[in-house]
């Protein structure tokens, strides 16, 4: 590696406590903050600059992870799941981080709140029943992880940053 190539400063995954709740939340708590940071210290205009043709960008990602957080730990169903990918325009990316924040913070209220892994996530939605806690925490952890990804991709893209 030349000292004009970039370095990836990874993150190892995390320690956790011993018992399934704590790595679940561990590891998910984790790609939250790996999602945070491939926002971080990008200039305004490049957060909500598409990177790929389907017009993804850095700041799209991270409000739809607050919605996301806030449908599978509390049943809020948005109106229309592929505008939850964009940002008002009069909506600043701190609003939208803070925004992202308040959801997660929600969601480990109500995480918090559920001794037992097998009881429903939240009350429920018109859409249906709520999912297991369980299975809430592996499925953000799958969202988090997949949009953490393209956070990385876009990210490279935008400045040739990488890593976690």
């Amino acid at each position: 590696m030349s000292a004009a190539e970039p370095r990836r400063r990874d993150r190892p995954p995390p320690r956790t406590g011993p018992g399934e709740k704590e790595v679940l939340t561990g590891f998910l708590d984790y790609l939250r903050e790996s999602a945070l940071a491939k926002v971080d210290g990008v200039p305004e205009r490049d957060l909500r600059t598409p990177g790929v043709p389907s017009g993804t960008n850095l700041l799209g990602l991270i409000e739809h992870l607050a919605h996301v957080e806030r449908f599978v730990f509390l049943g809020e169903r948005p109106r229309d799941w592929s505008a939850t990918f964009h940002v008002a325009p009069g909506r600043s990316a701190r609003d939208v981080v803070r925004g992202y924040r308040e959801a997660v913070a929600a969601a480990d209220r109500a995480v918090a709140a559920c001794a037992d892994l097998d009881r429903p996530a939240h009350a429920g939605s018109p859409g249906g029943p709520a999912p297991s806690m369980r299975w809430a925490l592996a499925h953000m952890i799958e969202e988090t992880g997949r949009h953490a990804g393209h956070l990385d991709i876009l990210r490279e893209l935008t400045d040739g940053r990488t890593g976690r």
